[in-house]
């Protein structure tokens, strides 16, 4: 390994030793408050180093990994979403049973693995980062509780995720049996000896990206999504709607930007209806919820039905940088939004208790009782919503833009319609919370420092971006004009 390679890794060997160093630690010094300082230290040290090489040029390592201003972006979403986790989660474990330490060497290990499948360039190094980042997350969605919905949460997400994994393995397969590579850029080459209409090549398509449905939970293979979130830690919920799924994202938008698979039409007309299904489907199931884990479990779904507009994008346009663009804006006001509701439910969820602060009934008069938390749920809900001068605004006119620009109407007006319907959901939550009285029966557990100054900048986030997105908007972009080599 030459010294570039060395460099182009520094991220990942600082993720890595940390890990060594916090299985260390914990093997001889058990202190919860300790953990959490060197997990921050070690995710800020990457964070840095993601920045200083994020405007070096590609570096492809050993045809395994592909090192750019793409992976850098998604790294740095990634570890940022980790520190907020790791600080919502310091309050919240506290008082809770078991043994909490260990809870933030899962929380990095499963980080390293979102960042590998980021920088994945061989089918090898996505099942690699699956497997870190899945393996990790069992863990910690049933971690440290000592009822038994985050243990059932923890065994559906097992199975099912291990079937979805499966599925794409043999995907894979298929697709090497038909190619003889696992190389990216060696199937998107103009030197592609196979028909893009080869039975093996096609079934392994068709098994890779349901594998893909099944982990970015888009109907009809969404059944997992609502039970894990409710049953799972807050501050985990929080996680695995975000970085879990980012990587997922990041995997399959790379992919797609060098093979060209979305070229194939069976394989675009598939995800368009995925999209579609999830657009509608998931904002009509959230209509019936009275669980907030639930509500926003089902508003995931429908919102990474939105962000498949500027996945068919990249198939479509001429130039599918701006497809690019578009997707990472709203990813990333999709992880504020998320990161900020779920924090809510995070820092409202007493100790005490077996359930989380997920009632609806929980959080009435909210405004009356916990002012600070309230404006922040209410600001998460109507970005969500893309209410104007919010980043779900900006996020959402990209996607209009860019789905506009591609001729796809009818996924322009599911989007409308999906849109239209999550309005109600998301303000019966919010007048729930401006009414008077009610919620004495719940009593909510003292906040923690950490948390509110976290949930504190992600509120303020959310509004600086929606009014002035243009910071935002130029560092994507010089982010991925050297994305894909």
């Amino acid at each position: 390994m030459i010294k570039q390679d060395f460099v182009a890794l520094a991220p990942y060997l600082a993720v890595a030793g940390g890990i060594v160093l916090l299985m260390l630690l914990v093997s001889f010094w058990r202190s919860v408050r300790v953990m959490l300082t060197m997990t921050v230290v070690v995710l800020l040290v990457s964070l840095g180093l993601v920045g200083v090489g994020i405007g070096n040029p590609p570096h492809l390592i050993s045809g395994f990994l592909l090192i750019d201003g793409y992976a850098a972006l998604f790294n740095a979403l990634f570890i940022i979403a980790a520190i907020v986790t790791a600080l919502l989660a310091y309050g919240y474990m506290r008082g809770r049973g078991g043994e909490q330490e260990e809870f933030y060497l899962l929380l990095v290990l499963a980080t390293l693995g979102a960042m590998t499948m980021a920088a994945a360039h061989h089918f090898a190094a996505v099942l690699l980062g699956l497997e870190i980042l899945s393996i990790s997350l069992y863990v910690l969605i049933g971690y440290s509780e000592e009822g038994h919905p985050p243990l059932e949460a923890a065994l559906k997400y097992l199975v099912l995720s291990g079937v979805a994994s499966t599925t794409m393995l043999f995907g894979m397969a298929l697709i090497y049996n038909a190619t003889g590579t696992l190389v990216f850029s060696e199937l998107g080459s103009t030197d592609f000896a196979v028909p893009r209409d080869e039975l093996y090549y096609l079934a392994g398509q068709g098994l890779l990206f349901a594998g893909i449905a099944f982990k970015l939970s888009l109907v009809p293979f969404h059944m997992w999504t609502p039970d894990v979130y409710q049953g799972a830690p807050a501050p985990v919920t929080g996680f695995l709607a975000t970085v879990s799924k980012g990587a997922v994202f990041a995997f399959v938008l790379r992919y797609a930007l060098i093979t060209d698979v979305l070229a194939i039409p069976v394989m675009s007309t598939v995800l368009l209806v995925f999209a579609v299904l999830s657009m509608l489907g998931g904002n009509l199931l959230a209509l019936l919820q009275n669980n907030v884990k639930r509500l926003l479990a089902y508003s995931s779904i429908a919102h990474i039905g939105y962000l498949l507009i500027a996945l068919l994008a990249v198939g479509v346009l001429a130039d599918s940088l701006i497809a690019v663009e578009a997707s990472i804006v709203y990813l990333v006001g999709y992880f504020l939004m998320t990161l900020a509701a779920f924090g809510v439910v995070t820092v409202l969820s007493s100790s005490s208790m077996e359930v989380d602060a997920e009632s609806i009934d929980a959080y009435t008069g909210l405004f009356w009782r916990r002012p600070l938390c309230a404006v922040i749920m209410t600001t998460a809900l109507l970005s969500l919503t893309g209410i104007p001068l919010t980043v779900g605004f900006v996020a959402k006119f990209y996607l209009i833009a860019t789905g506009a620009e591609g001729g796809m109407w009818l996924l322009l007006w599911a989007l409308v319609v999906g849109s239209a319907i999550a309005v109600y959901y998301y303000m019966r939550v919010i007048f729930v919370m401006v009414q008077k009285g009610g919620g004495d029966s719940y009593t909510h557990p003292s906040v923690k420092v950490e948390g509110m100054a976290v949930l504190v900048v992600i509120g303020l986030s959310l509004i600086l971006f929606g009014v002035y997105p243009s910071p935002l908007i130029d560092f994507v972009r010089s982010s991925i004009g050297i994305a894909g080599g």
